[in-house]
């Protein structure tokens, strides 16, 4: 008589992988660490972007805006979560929207993506850039398919098309790297949609070799090595190891970055990250090589510092950098 089947895979308990190959997600998830904070100064709605996978984005806006004839610039934030985890819907990503949104007086657009291990990459890559195409759409037809919904009518009133921000945490950010090297400067694909930069909030990616920040495990509440390894191998394709392009940006079968035209690039990451030498190292090829990109690293902060914290006293520095990001490339 054959054994059960036995967990080989264990993500936080979440998502787990069993012997016989089936998957099992919990959706019972305790987010009481993260109340939601809205002060009803941001209005907010979803919206179905992609109905062959049933993929959906929330789009915000601050309600000064409403009597307002100023087009605002339109920040696209991508979760994160390892590739496995995640949702516009938990509330330490509804709530960094939220404060993004108000603080920066901007659109921000929250696309959900396709999760691995059910949907391993380039599943989430392939979602995002369908997510931008809907902006795209947008652009073109206001309405989109959307006639007679006052939000998004009012909303699409206020986009400033040719002011789009990409902000990616974590895994998000990944994708960020990936999305800036397919698209190139401006984004000519998305017309009239333009691209005007990217940032990068600790972007997760990998490598068969080990940084000293990996190798030493700083001690960090959410990450540990092991469960970046067990993310890799839960997104990545079967068989492929964590020097794939879809993880190492630096890896020998990558894009070379040399070769490679990129839009302005904000790299930000906490001091005590597992993840941060990775980060550094990445940031430090982009300007060995010419590209436009700044690298800040906040003293003794952890991975999601800003994303589940946006209204603790760090925020404010962030909420800054990123508003002078934006107004330097906003031209």
């Amino acid at each position: 008589m054959g054994s059960l089947p036995h967990v080989v895979e264990d993500c936080h308990g979440i998502v787990q992988i069993f012997s016989d190959g089936s998957i099992h997600r919990h959706e019972n998830i305790d987010f009481s660490a993260f109340p939601i904070n809205d002060d009803g100064s941001v209005v907010w709605k979803d919206y179905c972007y992609d109905k062959l996978h049933n993929l959906h984005l929330r789009l915000y806006k601050p309600k000064s805006t409403t009597t307002s004839a100023a087009k605002l610039p339109v920040m696209y934030f991508l979760h994160g979560g390892g590739f496995c985890l995640g949702s516009f819907a938990w509330p330490n990503f509804h709530n960094c929207c939220l404060r993004l949104s108000s603080a920066l007086h901007a659109i921000v657009v929250a696309p959900d993506y396709r999760l691995a291990p059910e949907h391993r990459l380039p599943a989430a890559l392939d979602d995002s850039l369908a997510a931008l195409k809907w902006l795209q759409t947008m652009a073109g037809n206001p309405n989109g398919g959307l006639a007679g919904d006052e939000l998004v009518g009012d909303v699409v009133d206020c986009f400033d098309f040719d002011r789009v921000f990409i902000t990616g945490d974590s895994s998000g950010g990944n994708i960020a790297h990936y999305l800036a090297v397919r698209l190139g400067p401006g984004s000519p694909e998305l017309a009239p949609v333009k691209i005007r930069g990217y940032v990068m909030m600790a972007p997760f990616f990998g490598g068969k070799e080990r940084t000293k920040s990996e190798a030493e495990g700083l001690p960090e509440k959410m990450l540990t090595v092991d469960l970046l390894d067990t993310f890799w191998r839960m997104s990545l394709p079967v068989g492929k190891k964590s020097d794939h392009p879809f993880a190492n940006p630096l890896g020998c079968e990558s894009p070379n970055l040399e070769l490679v035209k990129l839009d302005p690039i904000l790299i930000l990451v906490g001091g005590d990250e597992i993840m941060k030498d990775r980060v550094k190292l990445y940031a430090n090829k982009l300007k060995e090589l010419g590209k436009i990109a700044r690298y800040v690293e906040f003293d003794g902060k952890q991975h999601g510092f800003f994303t589940n914290e946006p209204y603790s006293d760090v925020s404010e520095s962030v909420l800054n950098l990123i508003k002078n990001f934006m107004l330097e490339h906003s031209s």
